[in-house]
């Protein structure tokens, strides 16, 4: 059922129709349909080229499940790890996942970033100290 309502929703947030997500994917309309409709299943290649065409993974369009978070399905690359609380002395649990994906184990340090308007964002200390030396080396040889 997840993929028949994935298919449809991401179909109306990329303002296609029936027939333009057929005609991209080389099916039929009613193709389309009975698979917006749960009536049917596309196969896997056809299931490739909707990942692409909205830009999710295959496994967000099989599995994901928008009734824990209310949420569309995310953008390849982009996740949603849930909702942590803050404690006392502003400490966060990061959800298991988002360790996971992002390499982060205990005693990883972390550069926490922030703008008012955007919110704050995490990056490991390595990355960022690797980044501002890359800068620097390129600000040096514009020098030369």
């Amino acid at each position: 059922m997840m993929l028949s309502e994935n298919l449809y929703n991401l179909r109306k947030l990329h303002k296609f129709s029936q027939e333009q997500v057929a005609e991209r994917l080389g099916v039929s309309r009613q193709a389309v349909a009975k698979w917006e409709a749960g009536e049917t299943a596309p196969d896997i290649h056809n299931c490739v080229a909707m990942a692409r065409l909205y830009d999710v993974s295959v496994d967000d369009l099989v599995n994901y499940d928008s009734a824990g978070s209310g949420m569309m399905v995310p953008p390849r690359g982009k996740h949603l790890f849930g909702v942590v609380t803050v404690g006392d002395k502003g400490q966060i649990v990061i959800p298991k996942q988002a360790r996971k994906i992002f390499h982060i184990e205990a005693g990883d340090r972390l550069v926490v970033l922030g703008d008012e308007a955007q919110g704050i964002a995490m990056v490991k200390a390595d990355t960022m100290l690797s980044l501002m030396n890359d800068m620097q080396q390129a600000m040096k040889e514009q020098e030369e």
